[in-house]
């Protein structure tokens, strides 16, 4: 159903008052009819319309459906060949990567002597450690996709430099785990960015969304693990050393309050972070429509490697973070319809306070050839 048909189903003919549906952008204005916008310039939003109420809370939302983005990026490419111009690695990423790892080496060292739980530390790494190291976690997304430099080598290298200042390695396993959530968006048991049923059975209520949105960081780092064990390569061992012998060093040579903001700053990237929002607002689903990729066009794009142009992302993952507005806008009769966010910090607050998303607002499918795919478990060497 395109959006234009959306609108088109009133609540008066449904007989549902989806007025209760949604949720506000804001925290003074208090409960609005829909939290999704349309951007498109010809295109009023009345803010109202919906194609169909929520689904049942007690299970994910299974589609027997192909995922959107192989058949728009099909689309986009018959209707603009020219999109393979915006293509290949981006040089300025790796500039911003030693800018942001130096800047968080700089503050480590120059708390070296506060102490931890005072308001001086604690407010430095939520407010700069929080961002700096989200920008890395995003760094390493783009880096994941072989953004960065030609070689794939190279930018597997820059991903272990990247993930110095986050203090816990991860770098190696992320880039199968999520080059799977690309391949396989949505297929239970492949996706590792899905919630398990175990999450859904015990955080289907406000005190268990409280927790999953402040521990994101614990889910993301442990789920995988669990649903989709990966065989160690030698880059998983390079990325392990490479933490290890830093970290070792960063304590021994300045003893353990660098490493402690390091960490902090870490917790806080995924946790009730502006930029966290991101987390949630790119796949969950809202206001009862069938869509499971959001995109968000707004200011804290500048920090995060404009991930929040996600539906841009997933339909194109090898044009690099700098070319995706360019991408919207060489095609905006494809995305410029599609409703987004208005606000990343604002969907932690909806997520956390509205009965009618939760974790269970996540498309699901079914694994396809399951015996075949469970030979995607280690990483292979195009990689």
């Amino acid at each position: 159903m395109t959006v234009h048909e959306s609108r088109s189903v009133s609540p008066a003919d449904s007989g549902v008052d989806f007025s209760y549906f949604g949720g506000a952008e804001s925290l003074w204005e208090g409960r609005s009819p829909r939290r999704t916008e349309v951007t498109a310039p010809n295109v009023k939003d009345d803010g109202k319309t919906y194609p169909g109420p929520p689904q049942d809370p007690s299970d994910f939302l299974w589609l027997m459906t192909e995922e959107p983005h192989r058949s728009r990026r099909m689309a986009i490419m018959k209707a603009h060949p020219e999109v393979t111009k915006l293509m290949g690695h981006e040089p300025l990423t790796k500039y911003v990567v030693f800018g942001v790892v130096a800047l968080q080496l700089v503050i480590a060292l120059l708390l070296r002597h506060t102490r931890v739980l005072s308001p001086l530390f604690v407010l430095c790494a939520y407010a700069i450690g929080g961002t700096a190291n989200h920008n890395l976690f995003l760094a390493i997304h783009e880096i994941t996709h072989n953004l960065a430099f030609k070689g794939v080598k190279a930018n597997k290298a820059l991903a272990v430099f990247a993930n110095l200042p986050i203090g816990i390695p991860y770098s190696a396993a992320f880039k199968r785990y999520h080059i799977e959530h690309h391949k396989h968006l949505g297929e239970d048991g492949i996706d590792t960015d899905l919630p398990t049923r175990l999450e859904l059975l015990c955080l289907n209520n406000v005190l268990g969304k409280v927790f999953f949105a402040t521990f994101q960081i614990l889910f993301y780092a442990l789920r995988p693990g669990f649903v989709r064990t990966q065989t160690l390569t030698t880059w998983h061992i390079l990325n392990l050393l490479a933490q290890l012998v830093f970290d070792s060093a960063l304590v021994y040579t300045f003893g353990p309050r660098p490493l402690l903001y390091l960490l902090f700053s870490s917790f806080f990237a995924g946790s009730l972070h502006p930029l966290a929002g991101h987390f949630i607002a790119e796949h969950y689903i809202w206001d009862g429509l069938q869509q499971e990729t959001y995109s968000y066009y707004g200011s804290l794009n500048v920090l995060a490697y404009n991930v929040g142009y996600h539906n841009e992302h997933h339909d194109f993952p090898s044009i690099p973070w700098t070319r995706l507005p360019a991408l919207r806008g060489l095609a905006p009769e494809f995305y410029d319809t599609i409703p987004s966010h208005p606000s990343w910090p604002m969907i932690i607050v909806n997520f956390i306070r509205d009965p009618e998303v939760g974790i269970f607002a996540r498309v699901k499918r079914a694994a396809k050839e399951p015996a075949a795919l469970s030979k995607t478990n280690t990483v292979g060497k195009q990689e």
